[in-house]
């Protein structure tokens, strides 16, 4: 699939910097949007569009709609809507971060930035924890199938929706559990990484078999730890070619079925929640003629 954003497919990179803007209030969006475009090649740099920009410009795409917000014993899951989401990837943080500046100045000044969070590879792609994420992803083809859009047309054919949250660790919390605890958080034993039968619901594996769901629920997930002076976590984001399967998947662990919360929210909590809806490109751009442009 020549049209997708070759970011999205590739593993995580080293290192990350996440951006998320909101469109000023009297502001148009055009002239920044195809300035930015120049920019974005859809593998160094990934692009979503909020649903707020998407109206702005006055389209419509199918299948994009609000964040949920999803509340239980001791937890929230807040919704936490942005306008545009750059993800920079690459393996050396001080160009990535001479990159995003330039970026910032390119939308200036209809744009305001709202977050911005460095985040890294931790070993071979796992978690701070000490947990390998991601362990379910579909290849090959099948992340194809899952990720992007297909049979829908140009403009649509090769893109893509993303959910994106921060989850902060308490891995003071996370740590004073014993092993065998911690396992069956996970749902995955950290010394050979296979799965637990004999685990309990709660454990996140099992709240979030993707294979368990009628239709099954195949995510592409690319998240990646991050830290800051006082806080650390995961920058969880997952791709889809629809947000049912995400949703689904959240809507286990919040309980809301079976009242039976995921055990994760024993030790982090998810701080913001976005969705995005990733452009296909076209002659190395972003492909922005879904919305006029």
């Amino acid at each position: 699939m020549n049209s997708i954003q070759t970011g999205i497919l590739d593993e995580v990179p080293t290192h990350a910097r996440y951006l998320s803007f909101s469109l000023k209030a009297g502001y148009r969006a055009d002239a920044s949007l195809l300035a930015l475009k120049e920019m974005i090649d859809g593998e160094q740099t990934v692009i979503g569009l909020g649903l707020s920009l998407i109206h702005a410009l006055g389209g419509e795409i199918k299948g994009m709609k609000s964040f949920p917000v999803y509340s239980g014993p001791g937890f929230d899951v807040p919704a936490t809507p942005g306008s545009l989401w750059l993800w920079l990837r690459g393996e050396d943080a001080g160009e990535i971060y001479l990159r995003s500046l330039q970026l910032e100045w390119t939308l200036t000044p209809a744009f305001e930035l709202d977050s911005a969070v460095d985040a890294f590879r931790y070993d071979i792609g796992r978690d701070l924890t000490g947990y390998e994420d991601g362990t379910e992803n579909p290849e090959g083809d099948d992340a194809l199938e899952a990720a992007f859009i297909s049979n829908q047309g140009s403009g649509l054919d090769g893109s893509s929706f993303v959910a994106v949250q921060k989850w902060v660790h308490d891995l003071e919390a996370f740590n004073s559990m014993n092993s065998v605890d911690q396992d069956h958080t996970i749902g995955r034993r950290i010394s050979d990484n296979s799965e637990i039968n004999e685990a309990p619901e709660s454990a996140h594996v099992k709240r979030t078999a993707q294979e368990d769901f009628s239709p099954e629920a195949f995510i592409l997930r690319r998240s990646m730890p991050w830290n800051d002076s006082q806080q650390a976590g995961l920058i969880f984001v997952a791709f889809g070619a629809s947000l049912r399967a995400y949703e689904a998947q959240l809507k286990r662990m919040t309980g809301t079925e079976d009242g039976i919360t995921d055990a994760l929210f024993r030790f982090t909590q998810p701080v913001n929640g976005s969705y995005y809806w990733c452009p296909p490109m076209k002659n190395g751009k972003p492909d922005l003629s879904a919305l006029g442009l």
